[in-house]
């Protein structure tokens, strides 16, 4: 876990020996056990390296091969270290000693420029091939760790951070309207169609799955690879694909946890973080370690509005977990004083950019502070858990059923299904029928109303015609919106916007807190398993998610398990948090809507409408409301711009 930077001049100009400390003292505000530079001529590489990984603390980053006259800084974490050392022909006797970065250049000078496709990890890095005057480098397939860089015509520079890059002299700290543009228009979480671009025009990115060459003063991206399963898996029977699931999220665990320090995960009441923890929890067993888990509970005073079948304190279900996994040292957090919006200076700090979602921003950080405190040195998450371990939409399936005129599957699938969840044959039978004979049009983030207002001044909106750019790009940004359900599963696992929205956020976050996020749901060996397992797998006997259900028994407590009636809500109490903060916030908003920022690019008349709308004391089951949504991604916008 590093932040890496370096310049290549083309002009051999000696600038690049201030530039290069220029960038690595941009970079001091984060923790370091180690920090180096090398340089030779006109390349400069630096590393401000954080250890995680047992062979991390023997990493020398950047190093020089004098024998090969490769250089390489890097920021990578290699998860198929004993299968690369297979195909490299490297002796097993020198495993140990091998370093990821010693890795990755072993690979390159087997592979070359096609080196990252046999990479299977979190990791970014910079290659100088001194022989062939080629600077070379990869982020890996899911955008895990970012890498930011600048270019013109005398030199490249890059870093992991923008802050630094933005503090070269050559550098213009100019806004992007496009990427501005784009981040007000789109309702959802997505920032940008655009994933080599960032909210400053001299300032790109390295997007996810995307490798970077620099040859003769050119600069070009190529796209190296996708996660795409071989073909439908074909096991015997139920047991197989269950001991099959087991065996290879066993695997992507053992990856996850290789750590010298203590290893934590994030743990609500459901099956992706329970899973993950019990497995977890079982293998840093074998190694004489406790797993740290973390909980986010509402404060004290809370009074749960959500609907039957919902949840916002799912601490009971939590401590089943903590107590039938056992090996667990567990935290439950209510982060008492502390609301979305006493997080937002923090977080545009900490992301360099605004950011939309705010529900959840204050107990996320406030994890990590704690987890520092602890020692913590490796995060498990289960953010993509939805869309491969815990995936199995039965409504959707049922109505494949129904247009497939497969009668008696059906009806027996929906009796157990109905027997599970407490809910009426008849009731259900509407909702499949609806889903099933549906000739409506495809969802379209673009073409269609969206529940939250936009955010875009109607003004800044056709200065920048912004709407007939995204209408170019409607397939990609409403892929995983899609009513098939197989496909919309493929497209949001596939979506490089959706994976640079998360790498952006887990990077950031591991630099400050010197705690590296790691998601085995996200691992490509497991979402390639996952997408190769058939549907009938996923949806059985009337459970939805049912692979993960049947494969965790005896790691789960039934309780948690086999629950089908109650889902946990994260973030409900926000609102909640707000209410003794909402005077001086309302006075914000009517600051936001009386200035040039927000007449320049904010929809100040939708603005005033949902602060009309919401009134002087929000309620807290207002939550997921899109009028106080609109107002608190609002504000996250006009500080960052109040800031520039």
């Amino acid at each position: 876990m590093s932040a890496i930077a370096g310049i290549v001049s083309f002009n051999h100009d000696n600038a690049i020996t201030d530039e290069i400390h220029t960038l690595m003292q941009s970079l001091q505000h984060y923790p370091a056990d180690d920090k180096r530079i090398w340089q030779d001529g006109a390349v400069s590489f630096g590393c401000h390296a954080q250890w995680v990984t047992p062979e991390s603390v023997r990493e020398k980053l950047p190093y020089y091969d004098a024998e090969r006259k490769l250089a390489i800084t890097a920021d990578a974490i290699l998860d198929n270290r004993n299968e690369l050392i297979s195909m490299l022909g490297i002796e097993s006797i020198h495993e140990e000693r091998l370093t990821d970065s010693d890795l990755i250049l072993h690979a390159y000078r087997k592979w070359g420029t096609e080196a990252p496709r046999y990479l299977i990890g979190d990791f970014t890095f910079i290659i100088w091939d001194e022989v062939k005057r080629l600077l070379f480098g990869a982020r890996d397939l899911f955008g895990n760790r970012t890498l930011y860089y600048h270019y013109n015509r005398e030199r490249v520079a890059f870093c992991t951070t923008i802050a630094p890059l933005l503090a070269l002299p050559a550098v213009k700290k100019e806004l992007n309207q496009m990427w501005l543009a784009e981040f007000l228009s789109i309702p959802v979480m997505v920032e940008t169609t655009d994933t080599s671009s960032t909210l400053y025009k001299e300032i790109n990115q390295v997007p996810p799955a995307h490798t970077i060459t620099v040859m003769n003063g050119k600069v070009a991206l190529s796209h190296y690879g996708r996660v795409v399963p071989a073909g439908q898996l074909d096991l015997k029977s139920d047991s197989e694909y269950e001991e099959a699931f087991r065996d290879v999220f066993q695997t992507a665990i053992h990856s996850s946890i290789r750590s010298y320090r203590n290893v934590g995960a994030k743990l609500s009441g459901g099956l992706d973080s329970g899973t993950i923890a019990s497995f977890a929890a079982g293998a840093l067993g074998d190694k004489g370690k406790k797993l740290h888990t973390f909980s986010y509970v509402p404060v004290s005073d809370f009074k749960d509005w959500t609907d039957r079948g919902r949840v916002a304190d799912e601490r009971e279900y939590i401590q089943a977990t903590v107590q039938h996994v056992g090996n667990i040292e567990s935290s439950y957090l209510d982060f008492q004083g502390r609301s979305p919006i006493s997080e937002v200076d923090d977080w545009l700090e900490l992301l360099e950019m605004p950011y939309k979602y705010f529900e959840n921003t204050f107990w996320i950080r406030g994890i990590y502070e704690t987890a520092a405190q602890q020692g913590v040195g490796v995060m498990l998450t289960g953010a993509r858990g939805n869309q491969t371990i815990s995936w199995g939409p039965a409504i959707q399936y049922y109505a494949m059923l129904l247009k497939r005129l497969k009668w008696l599957q059906f009806y027996r699938e929906l009796r157990m299904f109905s027997e599970r969840r407490g809910i009426r044959r008849s009731y259900l039978m509407r909702i499949i029928g609806k889903q099933a004979m549906s000739f409506t049009s495809e969802q379209s983030l673009v073409r269609g109303e969206s529940e939250l207002p936009r955010m875009i001044s109607p003004d800044f909106a056709r200065k920048t015609k912004i709407f007939e750019k995204l209408q170019e790009h409607d397939e990609a940004l409403s892929g995983f919106l899609r009513r098939d359900y197989i496909e919309a599963r493929h497209n949001h696992l596939q979506n490089l916007m959706i994976a640079n929205l998360r790498g952006t956020k887990g990077t950031k976050l591991s630099l400050k807190y010197s705690i590296w996020e790691r998601d085995p749901t996200c691992d490509p060996r497991v979402v390639r398993f996952c997408l190769s397992v058939p549907i009938e797998q996923y949806v059985k006997h009337g459970m939805d998610r049912a692979l993960i259900r049947r494969a965790t028994k005896n790691h789960l407590p039934d309780k948690v398990r086999l629950n089908q009636r109650i889902r946990g809500v994260q973030g409900a109490d926000w609102v909640h948090r707000m209410v003794p903060l909402w005077k001086p916030f309302k006075e914000e908003v009517l600051q936001l809507c009386g200035s040039s920022l927000g007449a320049e690019y904010l929809n100040v008349a939708a603005i005033r409408d949902a602060l009309a709308k919401v009134g002087d004391s929000p309620r807290p089951q207002e939550a997921f409301d899109p009028e106080i949504r609109l107002l608190m991604r609002s504000i996250i916008v006009y500080r960052f711009l109040s800031r520039h």
